[in-house]
């Protein structure tokens, strides 16, 4: 058996618990051996363990197995193309702190399969998938307690995770965000104003540290969503809606260059940003009771 010491010690302790009927613990273990590289296979009178891809790739993202790395904190990214400046983006995360991180490209991951090690999931999906329903994905499968959702165009310059984290374990606030801003109501909800660090209306996903349980049980992002521009708005006035707060504060964070915004098609992101926006007009605009204080 090629596997290591420690990997062969896990499946051991994987088929003492299935013995034990601990099922929970069984599949936790499981999980552990994946993150490691590893499948194991029960075989009659013991398991096998054959070594994995060096990614999963699905045709959904809702496919996915849960995600346990272990981690009071995740990071999750998504990355549709641009894999070697998102590489930069985790690097920047993993040089900074210590909290897991799972990426989630949309096509060939490319360069970032080098990216994967004990804290660091990578799986891939078909391409064309949905920007809300990545998220989804995400926010629903990874069990840690705290989740960021980051874009790839965001850098740490230092730890931006224990001041955020700090925020949320006083459960003032549901999200803490970089950037944000308060609704333009004069304009009648057509822009956001930003004014700084406090309480704001919306967060955007340059990074957007979330309670992941509180998050879900507002109903996450809008599947509807194929692309990232506005729908993290959505969620936001989302989050207000059901009573929770979000606060803008300063962190050491960098922004890089957005190619999620500057290097798509602009006919298509046009169209999709509007989509998005015609939504969060529809539903929301006119509610003022729903906005944090004007400032």
């Amino acid at each position: 058996m090629s596997a290591p010491e420690s990997v062969i010690a896990l499946a051991e302790a994987r088929m003492a618990a299935r013995a034990d009927k601990n099922f929970a613990l069984a599949d936790t273990l499981r999980t552990s051996i994946a993150n490691l590289g590893f499948e194991v296979i029960d075989v009659t009178g013991g398991f096998e363990l054959v070594e994995k891809a060096a990614f999963i790739t699905l045709a959904f993202a809702r496919d996915i197995r849960p995600i346990d790395l272990d981690r009071e904190t995740t990071v999750a990214i998504i990355v549709d193309g641009f894999t070697a400046d998102a590489l930069e983006a985790v690097n920047s995360i993993k040089a900074n702190s210590e909290c897991g991180v799972v990426i989630l490209s949309i096509g060939d991951p490319g360069p970032l399969v080098a990216a994967m090690d004990a804290r660091t999931y990578l799986f891939a999906v078909a391409p064309g998938a949905g920007w809300g329903d990545c998220a989804n994905t995400l926010l629903e499968k990874i069990k840690s307690k705290y989740l960021v959702i980051m874009d790839p165009s965001t850098r740490f310059s230092g730890d931006a995770i224990t001041p955020a984290i700090a925020i949320l374990k006083q459960g003032e606030y549901v999200a803490v965000g970089w950037r944000g801003g308060l609704v333009n109501i004069e304009d009648e909800w057509r822009s956001v104003d930003d004014k700084g660090d406090g309480e704001v209306d919306v967060l955007f996903s340059y990074f957007m540290a979330l309670d992941r349980e509180a998050a879900l049980e507002t109903g996450g992002f809008n599947p509807r969503a194929l692309y990232y521009r506005n729908a993290d708005m959505e969620f936001s006035l989302k989050i207000r809606q059901a009573g929770g707060h979000l606060l803008q504060m300063t962190l050491p964070l960098e922004q890089a260059r957005h190619h999620g915004y500057h290097d798509v098609d602009p006919d298509y992101r046009e169209v999709q940003s509007k989509k998005n926006y015609d939504r969060i007009l529809e539903r929301f605009r006119g509610k003022s009771a729903i906005l944090s204080p004007r400032r």
